[in-house]
């Protein structure tokens, strides 16, 4: 039995899933996967995909049983999905965090999209950012992750075009 375990390799497995419900998915399917101790090994969500996650399983059922009664998940894809076609949205990719409190930035997804905002926390562990919104009358602290933002001034540079300037 070992001997085949050692031997079997993983297969990669599409579930289609709710829109924007992915990462809730992958939380049921992680859970099941565990307490019944299916040979799942990893649950994966490309970044930009909506509508999909996918599942490296020992078998189909394996991914079957870990995805059954998940909600929100609307099924497995009937064939294998095979490594190299999806290899450039998996690439681990460790980029330098340059991000710096009191940064102004632009939301680039989700509800608060193209709106600017500055950081005022960073939490590198979680990968995930405090803002505040520039245009806002009161400004309310809103957690987003570190790759929904982009950095557009920095508060100490002074040849960017929004640095504040004397004028008499």
């Amino acid at each position: 039995m070992e001997e085949t375990q050692a031997n079997a390799t993983a297969t990669i497995f599409a579930v289609r899933t709710t829109a924007n419900r992915e990462e809730q998915v992958m939380d049921f399917i992680g859970s099941n996967a565990k307490k019944k101790k299916l040979g799942v090994y990893a649950v994966v969500h490309p970044h930009g995909m909506r509508g999909y996650i996918f599942i490296e399983a020992s078998s189909q059922g394996d991914a079957e049983q870990a995805a059954f009664n998940v909600p929100y998940a609307r099924g497995i894809l009937p064939q294998p999905v095979e490594y190299k076609s999806i290899e450039h949205m998996l690439e681990q990719v460790k980029k330098e965090l340059n991000i710096q409190k009191g940064d102004i930035a632009e939301i680039i997804s989700g509800p608060f999209k193209r709106e600017k905002c500055k950081i005022t926390r960073i939490d590198t562990t979680k990968d995930e950012v405090v803002v505040e919104l520039l245009d806002s009358a009161v400004p309310i602290p809103m957690t987003l992750k570190v790759d929904s933002v982009k950095v557009i001034r920095r508060d100490t540079e002074d040849e960017s075009g929004g640095a504040k300037r004397d004028e008499e």
